[in-house]
């Protein structure tokens, strides 16, 4: 296996076509910064829409010999691809911690869903079954193919960008399509780039895997709205999604889309309460509380209310933040100043509007305090949007059915949790719930390889993971065999 470069520094300045690595030229240039200390990474291009555009082309002509690849060979790009990114988990983890301002904690648990979905799709090759059927009419054959989509769009998000990039190009090179990939411009190079080399290493032919960095009001509509793919898969927030969602859906792509959400954290009266601050802690503050799936709103019986918020506003003030590179750092930076800025105005709009500030609330640089609010109502900045920060709005409920209509007073609906000693009521708060995603004593930041993982409402479309990522990257094609003479009316 090739071994390539890796270190934060070390030519990033450039696109990945064709299996080319090609310099950025008289293209702009995007500034990658570390968000903890400010300072330049390096520099990627600006890709332009000629540049998707041939990204396509040529992924477009590639695409038919590797789908005529045996499923052994494609498995074993994605093996291969899976021991590359064994081989180089520390420089990894480090890149990831410089760019993304991800900590020790969540630099793992990404690296691990990235490999487990990997080892999901090096199983696909040998997973596209196909069907036998009888005819209605004498003397047929009918024959159901299961084959690749042919061009895969990607665009990804700078959150978990290794992860959430991973889970759509992975699938979609092993059941036989080629990619073209536009990462965050936050997050070029674990988002994008270092795909590109993670599977160059691997022997991925040229052209099966492209990658164009780019800002996404420059060349968004580009990738998304472009005749050649026929799947767009999309990961960010609501709004962007229904846009991107538009854009494919012109040319008759499917969007497979991955969009915000305002995930609950429901604690009845029946729940274990140690557990669930355990879990409320979690949900809140892993990766600053920077994921789609993290906890949004903390809906807490009235009867455990004032115990809850107290017991989480102490843990909230305990948890290490600083440096993300320092091992004991919990809650590191925020990704950049219009991010941060957000979440403070939600924290000061909350506060307001009568809330309590009970832990948290300032900022150094680009570090927010994990931040914990009482006396929320529903409909106050930090708990009627999708914050994506260190917040923790505590809101008080009476009973099981005023807790299922807070939580379904939102437009998404994507995870969620539950907590009660009483499973009866656990299953019946649950199923209440218009989510795509809810655990029982647990929180709502749960993510694995084999299970589907998508949303409901203004969440998105369609689901990752196991079979239901391989049925979005394939397609069903119908052969039928006419054995026999057959007699026609006319």
């Amino acid at each position: 296996m090739t071994d390539l470069p890796l270190a934060p520094d070390d030519g990033w300045n450039s696109l990945y076509i064709a299996g080319d690595w090609i310099d950025s030229g008289e293209r702009d240039g995007i500034p990658v910064e570390n968000p903890y200390t400010r300072t330049e990474i390096t520099t990627v291009p600006a890709g332009t829409e000629d540049d998707v555009d041939r990204a396509y082309e040529i992924a477009a002509e590639a695409q038919a010999a590797w789908a005529d690849q045996p499923p052994q060979a494609r498995a074993g790009v994605i093996n291969a691809a899976l021991e590359f990114l064994g081989d180089h988990r520390e420089e990894i983890a480090e890149l990831l911690a410089l760019e993304a301002g991800s900590t020790q904690v969540k630099c793992e648990a990404e690296l691990e869903t990235a490999r487990g979905m990997m080892q999901q799709a090096a199983s696909y090759p040998f997973r596209m079954d196909g069907q036998h059927a009888d005819s209605i009419t004498p003397g047929k054959e009918n024959i159901a193919e299961r084959i690749p989509v042919g061009v895969v769009g990607v665009i990804s998000p700078w959150n978990f960008p290794l992860h959430l990039s991973m889970r759509a190009v992975a699938p979609a090179i092993a059941a036989g399509n080629a990619v073209v990939l536009k990462p965050a411009s936050n997050t070029p190079i674990t988002g994008g780039l270092l795909l590109a080399r993670i599977f160059e290493a691997a022997g991925v032919p040229a052209g099966i895997i492209n990658v164009v960095p780019g800002r996404g009001s420059e060349i968004g509509d580009a990738i998304a709205g472009h005749e050649i793919p026929s799947v767009l898969a999309f990961t960010g927030s609501t709004e962007i999604g229904e846009r991107v969602g538009e854009q494919a859906a012109g040319t008759a792509a499917l969007p497979a889309l991955e969009l915000g959400g305002n995930n609950v954290h429901v604690v009845t009266e029946n729940a274990a309460l140690e557990q669930a601050v355990d879990g409320g802690v979690f949900g809140s503050f892993l990766h600053q509380g920077q994921i789609c799936i993290s906890t949004n709103r903390h809906l807490v019986h009235e009867s455990l209310y004032d115990d809850y918020v107290d017991a989480l506003a102490d843990r909230a003030a305990s948890l290490p933040t600083g440096d993300p590179t320092e091992d004991d750092t919990v809650v590191g930076p925020i990704i950049d100043e219009s991010q941060r800025d957000q979440i403070i105005e939600y924290v000061e709009r909350t506060v307001d509007a009568g809330a309590t500030l009970e832990s948290g609330g300032e900022h150094d640089g680009l570090v927010v305090e994990p931040t914990v609010l009482s006396n929320v109502d529903n409909d106050m900045a930090a708990a009627c949007n999708e914050h994506f920060g260190p917040l923790a709005p505590v809101i008080s409920y009476a009973s099981d059915e005023e807790a299922i209509e807070l939580a379904n007073d939102t437009i998404h609906g994507l995870s969620g949790s539950v907590h009660s000693e009483d499973m009866e009521q656990a299953r019946r708060v649950a199923d209440g719930i218009e989510t795509g995603m809810i655990h029982i004593n647990d929180q709502p930041v749960n993510d694995e390889p084999h299970v589907p993982f998508g949303g409901m409402k203004q969440s998105g479309i369609g689901r990752y993971n196991g079979e239901q990522i391989l049925e979005e990257v394939t397609t069903t094609k119908w052969i039928s065999i006419q054995h026999e003479p057959r007699e026609y009316p006319f």
